[in-house]
């Protein structure tokens, strides 16, 4: 099998855009969301563009973290960050908002490998290896998994309202 460089999955939630936009853009609640980010220390109150935060993450009893930055942040349409480690790009996270009638929203989120033919990306990847577990190879694999129930999530939360 080749190796996947970009992931993607979506699902329709009964709520308006601007309120998915508030809960995935606010990084702080990431970890209500995803089962692999447990914790999010952002710098400084505000979440823009240009935002630095520093992710907490797990997979089992392997424990990580990772540095982002926002790279898009529109109310209602995009929210991006990329994810480095050690000052090496990893990879690059986004959530497309689009409205769709009837109160409702497509939530897009995204997910693009940038550990390839870039200064130290076999060196990324391995310390991705060791840290998580997981070999650069089956990375998608287990995004596409834990991207799913990230959206099931926020669906959830936010049908709920």
């Amino acid at each position: 099998m080749d190796r996947e460089w970009v992931v993607e999955e979506s699902v329709a939630i009964k709520a308006e855009p601007a309120a998915v936009y508030g809960a995935i853009a606010d990084l702080r609640r990431m970890g209500e969301w995803s089962p692999e980010t447990f914790a999010v220390w952002v710098r400084g109150r505000s979440i823009e563009t240009g935002t630095r935060f520093v992710g907490f993450n797990r997979i089992g009893w392997r424990l990580w973290f990772t540095t982002g930055e926002v790279s898009a942040a529109v109310p209602g349409e995009v929210f991006a960050f990329r994810v480095a480690s050690f000052g090496m790009p990893v990879a690059l996270w986004g959530y497309r908002i689009e409205g769709i009638g009837d109160g409702s929203t497509r939530l897009t989120e995204y997910w693009e490998d940038l550990r390839r033919d870039s200064r130290g990306a076999g060196f990324v990847s391995l310390l991705g290896k060791v840290f998580t577990g997981v070999p650069a190879e089956r990375r998608a694999q287990v995004n596409r998994v834990g991207m799913r129930a990230t959206l099931e999530r926020l669906k959830a939360a936010l049908e709920s309202r």
